[in-house]
């Protein structure tokens, strides 16, 4: 593979012990103490109320994370194509559907069926900012952040064309965390552009690697990065938050990683 080189011009941050951006960047850089806490899931003004009241949790972050993004760039939602990457889908929609299902009546309400639709999130984000860009949506287990950022540096270089890139997670409630334990809601989002610009926040460099994923210097913030999909990129978010140049190896499939390099 060869090297896929960008420009990161937008970040968003939602997670455990991170209300955004700013948040994320004071504690990667060690300047304040990680301290868990649930994640708080803003309501989504932007939808009409009907559609907010039956929005999700992957919805909600990938509003809250994207814009944050989008805003802090400067740019157009509605002009922006998208990459939706997440490891499943709506824990707890996924839930419902199940209970539903497993009870005695059985009708499952159109609201519940349409959130299931591993797309939703992008149909939802269509209608919040009337996007009419062109939209992926991955469903890649463990390896969602990293198949996310390829398939958004892909695009990028192809088409030469800033894509924003949204990696989500959600918990299950049991029985179905037992079998997959992810312990809590967890978004990041990039705007990533081919070319250098006067917003440009770093350059970005991927390419594919065998050696070993880096891990995290504190144990709770390794505990989040080892348990959440998404949270995998969190060694990148570090290296933007300290605005050096910077190596590190994520994770992606069993035996491929990812090498990559932040310059400012």
């Amino acid at each position: 593979m060869h090297t896929l080189t960008a420009y990161i011009e937008g970040i968003g941050l939602l997670g455990p012990g991170f209300n955004n951006w700013p948040d994320g960047q004071a504690v990667l850089r060690g300047q304040q103490t990680y301290q868990p806490a649930r994640t708080v899931l803003p309501l989504p003004a932007l939808l009409p109320a009907a559609e907010r009241r039956r929005s999700g949790v992957i919805v909600r972050l990938t509003l809250a994370t994207g814009l944050e993004a989008i805003n802090s760039a400067g740019l157009d939602a509605a002009t922006l194509p998208m990459v939706f990457s997440a490891s499943g889908g709506d824990g707890e929609n996924c839930h419902a559907i199940c209970e539903m299902l497993a009870s005695d009546d059985r009708q499952i309400s159109p609201t519940r069926f349409h959130n299931s639709v591993h797309n939703a999130a992008a149909g939802y984000w269509s209608i919040a900012t009337g996007a009419m860009s062109p939209s992926t949506v991955l469903g890649a287990f463990d390896a969602c952040f990293g198949a996310g950022l390829l398939e958004t540096l892909t695009q990028v270089v192809v088409d030469d064309t800033r894509v924003v890139f949204l990696a989500c997670d959600s918990s299950y409630p049991e029985p179905l965390h037992s079998a997959r334990p992810i312990p809590d809601a967890f978004g990041v989002a990039l705007v990533i552009a081919p070319q250098r610009s006067p917003c440009t926040l770093a350059k970005i460099a991927v390419s594919l690697t065998d050696a070993d994923a880096d891990r995290l210097a504190d144990a709770a913030l390794e505990r989040l990065r080892s348990t959440i999909p998404a949270a995998r990129g969190l060694p990148l978010l570090r290296g933007l938050a300290l605005g050096g140049g910077h190596r590190m190896v994520l994770d992606y499939l069993d035996s491929t990683r990812l090498e990559v390099m932040i310059k400012p």
